[in-house]
């Protein structure tokens, strides 16, 4: 995991699109002639050491002083986003790429404030309007605008309005605005700790409170729920859809490199109470198991986390869920890459904490939640109190805010069935729980004229009897007495009351102690059953960071060692992976020194004149106190420059996150941890298993042979190991373990001590960040080459930036094209095999042309994708408006004809149902007349045969006769019904009358009807045999008129045989004959012609009358109105017979005319005949 450095250059624009402040002038250029021909810049005859600016040619504009291209308006989110390249992820800074190491720009160094921690970067030139830090009387550190500059003192103006006047070594150089809230403190211009704190609380502010250092990742506790966390989320980062920094992105990187390099991993999470270790470790966890579950364990490992907040968080005045030990999760992976089983290791559990806390604190959870919310059948079984009996607990506060220990107990009791511990070892570790609250109850009296208590054996007494399953004498004897062994000989030795408190309270501790481990000895258990293991594993340390409080004691002592060693251990790697990165790649370069803290871990380690080696030879001795403890120190480690003494029990220890007091006071009693052996034989002689448990433990632990580094000469085998030496033991395993695993770092810390949300206290954070190193992280990170990018990644990303072809050139010619172009000077950067490797701050030039370069190439790009989005538009536009109206023309189309059809449809329906309806109203008509008809009939049947009162019967057989009497009520009650049927007869009646008026009222009209189409019918027979009679006439005058015109021709042949003696005459018939024969035929064809009309018509109108007619019945069916269209078929005929009369009279009076010319004719011809007859006879 190499360091990776960032540079961004202080642009003329910020992130928001504003302009940056004056006072952050663009760096001049030696020489840019290598922009593209469209834009080129052009170095300002005109330059200054202060107020130099640069212009870009251009046909429509150029590039200002500040940067800005002239005429065109930059605007953040537009141009901006198009940069790929860009290592800011959503703040889209133009900048390297996102897998690119990258530098810084110049930093100044500030020897007045931060010494030569900050010499890896230039000095910083005060010029006017330059924004920079300044650090106020109480320690904050303020941003102010420096108004001007002379010589070595500066005129500066704070944002209240304060003008001051300041020596420059006192001012730190802020950072562009455009690098506010960059996720990696690496990419910050200057680094320096006020930049730091800024950045910090810049992302801080917007819930963004995950930040890397480099390698490491710093969180600060948010105290209040943040939108990062989830499935959501855990999907995205394994997808590495999301890039940002995050717990999740560090248990990523360390499951895909423990699959891919088959090489165990460690998360080390540090930082102070109150940081959000715990919280940190569970996220991590989390991540992990949604990763690699799938077998069940990974929801039995997330279940150890109640159980160990339980048994060893407690509340703090700086945290309400403060972890007292440390802890070692190695979480164990099968082959195929799921979670197979886990391991968890201790460290240092605060036992005083269980007989004594401070004001405003608590004792460990588990008490609380035992007594809170133990169930009714283990509260008697315990004699449980309420927590305010019970003197351990009730030393301060008993509740915290928010918290329900009942809810939290019954989760601790789901979480125990889930490891697996069984039902009788939680009804075991609930009964020593119950026996160290009664311990602390237990009392003690003195004995008159003798010095020297014995216990009260009150209910306190004999419940921690109970419990335990010991003797009350037993018990009594172990608290009031104490066996020595003098040669051969024991002697038993009676307690004062100082003693005898310090033996029940350590009894008390050791009991707790044990039961912490034997938990986790059954936890461990139950993460390793059946659980195959591989080899590969990810390590989550969750250990204390260090502490310097206003009093240090033995635990501070122990817990800044283990940080000691861990520091050690990350700059180790840290300089590692820099140093095989440039053997690696081959460049030259001088080691670069770093603050080692190896002398102040020889202070604690070296033997025999150590720390913790004097501490052990002290606490051996049977008189040894604090105060000879504290003078032993100053004595032997007065010259040692990492140690400091001070007054009385007091010394100081120069760590690497600076000089902490320690008191001395407790140091022998915590470090020796006295259990006698008569606290130990009172446990194994125990009924209940759990204490002779303990008691073997304690023996195991306390015999045990001191070997590797801890070995002394002389009685190794018979030494004891103190809680020092424990402790430096396991921390020995610890870094031996963490020295064979890949090692990812979270530095966790707390913004504020009052657990408020959204408050940020600067001094806080400045001295957490000192503590956990992080400022050290970066200047190490910086102090070589930490700007690096491949050959590809640096011609790919400024090769556009020369002025000549490149392209048929390798990514090396191009690069070193680029850097001459330019004029870095050779020792400012190395040329590697596969990277070039840059000194802080050079790569700025190159980034600050690149960004204005962009801008103006990406404005132009904007502006012509946005001309032909809009002509795109405008023609999808045009072809949507045309398909939308064929569509909704064919639409509106189809409806009507739907609806058309639907019309037509209904119309059928309704005339079928009108039908339907008429016809059945009918049947009921007639059905409900032949009931009635029946009933009348009946009931005039039975009228007639009911009036009979007496029944008179013949006797065929005799003459006697029997009169049959009718009784009164009977016939009462016949008469009754016969009144009751004639008024039901007579409703009858009334009804069937109206229905026989309807009746008659369809009849008349159907009979009207009827007569209507009768007369009509008869009338145009009538009619018809008017015309056919006419007809006949006119054929038989025709008839006749042909056999006299045949006559006629007759005789014309016989009168030609004498036309020469008429003369005259002769002429004149001969012209009448020849002009009467074409009248006849002409008449003739007329005749025939009305006679066919006629009889087409007779048919057709025949027909008409006979289809409306079976219409008006009901006989045929037709959507349309008989009496309408038979009154149109009558005004027809009407206009027909009109116009067909007056052709026949002018037929007629034609035919008249002719029959009258004949008649003429015949009479001349008669007339002719008499005179030639006479004339012959004479």
């Amino acid at each position: 995991m190499a360091p990776a450095g960032t540079h961004s250059s202080s642009g003329s624009r910020n992130s928001s699109g504003k302009k940056a402040p004056k006072g952050r002038v663009q760096p001049s250029f030696n020489s840019i002639k290598s922009l593209p021909a469209e834009i080129r810049l052009m170095e300002s005859s005109s330059s200054s050491a202060s107020q130099s600016s640069e212009k870009v040619g251009h046909s429509n504009g150029g590039v200002s002083g500040n940067g800005n291209l002239e005429g065109v308006e930059y605007v953040a989110g537009q141009g901006d986003q198009v940069i790929d390249d860009s290592p800011y992820g959503e703040r889209a800074v133009p900048v390297l790429d996102e897998d690119s190491e990258i530098g810084s720009s110049p930093s100044p160094s500030a020897p007045s404030i931060a010494e030569s921690k900050w010499n890896d970067t230039v000095s910083y030139a005060k010029k006017k309007n330059v924004q920079a830090w300044y650090q106020l009387p109480d320690g904050n550190w303020e941003l102010g605008k420096i108004i001007s500059a002379s010589g070595t003192e500066s005129i500066i103006s704070l944002p209240e309005g304060k003008v001051l006047k300041v020596q420059n070594d006192c001012l730190l150089p802020a950072n562009p605005d455009i690098l506010d809230g960059v996720d990696d403190l690496m990419q910050l211009s200057y680094l320096s700790e006020p930049t730091v704190l800024y950045n910090l609380q810049y992302r801080y502010d917007r819930d963004m409170i995950y930040t890397k250092a480099g390698p490491v990742l710093v969180a600060i506790n948010p105290f209040k729920k943040v939108q990062l966390y989830g499935n959501e989320s855990i999907e995205a980062y394994q997808r590495k859809s999301i890039q940002n920094p995050h717990v999740y992105a560090i248990a990523d990187t360390a499951l895909r490199e423990m699959k891919r390099d088959e090489v165990n991993q460690s998360i080390i999470i540090s930082g102070e109470s109150g940081a959000g270790k715990t919280e940190t470790a569970k996220i991590a966890m989390q991540y992990l198991a949604a990763l690699g579950g799938g077998s069940g364990i990974e929801y039995e490992i997330l279940k150890t986390n109640p159980i160990l907040e339980a048994f060893g968080n407690a509340k703090t005045l700086r945290n309400d869920n403060s972890s007292r030990f440390g802890k070692l999760i190695e979480i164990l992976f099968s082959e195929t890459g799921k979670i197979s089983g886990a391991k968890i290791q201790t460290f240092l559990l605060e036992k005083s904490r269980v007989v004594q806390c401070a004001e405003g604190e608590r004792s460990y959870h588990i008490f609380y939640q035992l007594c809170a919310g133990a169930p009714a059948a283990l509260r008697e079984k315990l004699n449980l109190k309420s927590v305010g009996d019970y003197k351990y607990l009730r030393q301060s506060n008993y509740t915290i805010t928010g918290v329900d220990d009942a809810e939290q107990f019954r989760n601790v009791m789901e979480a125990l069935d889930v490891v697996h511990v069984t039902k009788d070892d939680q009804e075991s570790a609930f009964a020593m729980l119950a026996a160290v609250l009664w311990l602390g109850n237990v009392s003690f009296t003195v004995i008159e004229n003798e010095n020297h208590v014995e216990p009260v054996a009150d209910e306190a007494l004999l419940t921690v009897a109970k419990l335990i399953g010991c003797e009350v004498k037993e018990l009594q004897l172990a608290l009031s007495t104490r066996k020595m062994k003098v040669r051969n000989d024991i002697i038993v030795q009676k307690l004062k009351l100082s003693q005898a408190i310090d033996t029940r309270d350590a009894l008390a501790k050791s009991i707790y102690s044990c039961l912490f481990d034997w938990l986790v000895e059954q936890i461990n258990k139950s993460l390793g059953v059946g659980k195959r293991r591989t080899g590969k594993s990810i390590s989550i340390l969750d250990i204390y960071g260090f502490e310097s409080f206003e009093r240090n004691s033995f635990e501070q002592f122990c817990i800044n060692y283990a940080n000691e060693r861990l520091q050690q251990h990350f700059n180790r790697h840290l300089f590692k992976l820099e140093q095989e990165e440039y053997i690696q790649d081959g460049i030259d370069w001088t080691k670069v020194e770093f603050e080692d803290n190896q002398a102040c871990l020889n202070l604690f380690e070296k033997k025999p004149l150590g720390l913790l080696s004097l501490l052990d030879e002290e606490s051996t001795f049977p008189n040894g106190t604090d105060l000879t403890f504290a003078n032993k120190l100053k004595q032997h480690l007065k010259s040692n420059p990492c140690f400091k003494g001070e007054r009385e029990k007091a010394f100081a220890v120069s760590h690497y996150a600076g000089e902490v007091s320690y008191d001395t006071t407790g140091f022998l009693e915590k470090n020796r941890d006295l259990m006698h052996m008569d606290s130990v034989q009172l446990l194994s002689s125990c009924k209940s298993s759990l204490p002779q448990k303990f008691a073997s433990s304690m023996l195991v632990q306390s015999e045990k042979p001191v070997v590797g580094p801890l070995f002394k000469s002389g009685g190794a085998d018979s030494q004891k190991l103190s809680v020092a030496t424990k402790f430096k033991g396991q921390l020995f395993q610890l870094m031996k373990r963490l020295e064979s695993t890949t090692p990812h770092f979270i530095r966790c810390i707390k913004p504020n001590n009052l657990q408020s949300p959204g408050k940020y206290e600067q001094g806080l954070v400045l001295q957490q960040l000192r503590c956990c190193g992080v400022l050290e992280v970066v200047r190490i990170s910086r102090s070589g080459f930490p700007t690096r990018m491949t050959h590809q990644k640096f011609a790919r990303r400024y090769g556009f930036l020369l002025l000549e072809s490149v392209a048929s050139q390798d990514p090396l010619s191009v690069s070193v094209a680029i850097l001459h172009q330019f004029n870095i000077l050779p020792d400012l950067y190395q040329v590697g095999y596969t990277k070039l490797f840059f000194r802080t701050g050079q790569i700025g030039v190159l980034e600050d042309t690149r960004n204005r370069t962009l801008h103006g190439i990406l404005r132009v790009q904007s502006c012509f994708r946005g001309y032909k989005a809009r002509c795109f538009v405008k023609e999808t536009r045009k072809g949507i408006c045309t398909l939308q109206s064929f569509i909704r023309g064919e639409k509106t189309r189809k409806e009507f004809a739907v609806l058309l059809r639907r019309q037509r449809a209904a119309i059928t329906i309704q005339k079928q149902i009108k039908g339907q309806l008429t016809r059945k109203q009918f049947l009921e008509a007639t059905n409900a007349s032949t009931v009635i008809q029946s009933v009348i009939r009946g009931w005039l049947v039975r009228k007639c045969s009911g009036n009979i009162g007496l029944l008179n019967l013949g006797d065929k057989m005799g003459n006697e006769s029997d009169e049959v009497l009718v009784k009164a009520s009977y016939l009462a009650e016949l008469q009754r019904r016969v009144l009751k049927s004639e008024a039901a007869l007579r409703e009858k009646e009334e009804e069937n009358e109206i229905l026989h008026q309807r009746l008659r009222q369809y009849e008349n009209r159907w009979s009207e009807y009827e007569l209507k189409m009768k007369s009509m019918e008869e009338v145009w027979q009538k009619q018809m045999r008017s015309l056919q009679s006419s007809l006949s006439i006119a054929k038989k005058s025709l008839a006749v008129d042909d056999n006299d015109s045949a006559r006629n021709s007759d005789a014309s042949v016989n009168a030609s045989e004498y036309s020469g003696d008429t003369g005259g005459g002769n002429v004149t018939f001969k012209s009448h004959e020849s002009n009467g024969v074409r009248p006849m035929s002409a008449s003739l064809s007329v005749i025939s012609r009305l006679t066919e009309e006629f009889d087409q018509r007779k048919q057709v109108f025949g027909d008409d009358a006979k289809f409306l007619v079976e219409v008006k019945s009901g006989q045929v069916d037709a959507s349309l109105n008989p009496d309408r269209e038979l009154r149109r078929l009558k005004q027809m005929f009407e206009s027909w017979k009109k116009d067909y009369g007056a052709r026949l009279r002018e037929t007629k009076v034609i035919l008249h005319k002719l029959d009258s010319e004949e008649r003429v004719s015949d009479k001349l011809k008669k007339k002719w005949w008499t005179r030639r007859n006479s004339t012959r006879i004479s």
